[in-house]
């Protein structure tokens, strides 16, 4: 049973305010502290105060927060009380599953996700999967993969590879110098892709979601 229970959709509010956000309500939910507006623009490259604070004029006009006396407060409505704790990840947009296309790196929308699923402690996004070449591994044409980033996997974990600035969704391997990204699909049409060592790991898929839920 999916713990995933709401979408909050902010794909009209730019990136910067999408991340912004997101920090904000991370760490007043989950460490109970409000951060500062230094902390808060160096998150989303604002080096100006002025600049986070109409940032968060944005986001108090959108009603996803609120402002008293100064003082950051989460907008009531988007706090849940179902006991679940949640962490949001933006949507990111689409990663082929087959030939490696371009990921874009324009949120489309935060998705609350159980931190069940979702851990503390590292960060996440989600893409929607295109193509077929993941199918046996559960991963289908449309589903959220949802990504832990880092550098690094271990032989047949699931990860985002980014090759020449597209990235895809295949099965990690290391063999000797060079890596293999296989597919893991029904279709045989799918191939294998060979590269060096030395080529990029955006993440490592920790799970699907249902692709109806954005």
């Amino acid at each position: 049973m999916w713990t995933i229970v709401y979408v909050l959709c902010v794909n009209k509010t730019d990136k910067r305010d999408l991340e912004g956000y997101a920090f904000i309500r991370n760490q007043i939910v989950h460490l109970g502290v409000t951060p500062s507006l230094r902390e808060i623009g160096k998150i989303v490259g604002y080096s100006s105060p002025r600049s986070v604070q109409l940032m968060l004029e944005r986001l108090e006009k959108r009603a996803l927060l609120r402002r008293v006396n100064g003082v950051i407060r989460l907008s009531s409505k988007l706090i849940h009380t179902t006991g679940e704790r949640v962490i949001e990840v933006p949507l990111i947009g689409a990663v082929a599953c087959g030939t490696p296309s371009l990921a874009e790196q324009e949120p489309e929308a935060l998705i609350q996700v159980s931190t069940k699923i979702a851990r503390p402690g590292s960060a996440y996004f989600l893409l929607r999967a295109v193509g077929t070449s993941m199918n046996r591994a559960g991963i289908h044409d449309g589903d959220l993969a949802l990504v832990r980033q880092q550098p690094t996997a271990e032989n047949g974990e699931k990860v985002v590879a980014l090759i020449n600035d597209a990235a895809t969704i295949k099965r990690f391997y290391r063999v000797g110098q060079v890596v293999v990204l296989r597919p893991d699909s029904t279709d045989r049409s799918h191939q294998p892709i060979v590269v060096s060592d030395d080529f990029l790991i955006q993440g490592v898929v920790v799970a699907t979601l249902p692709s109806n839920l954005y």
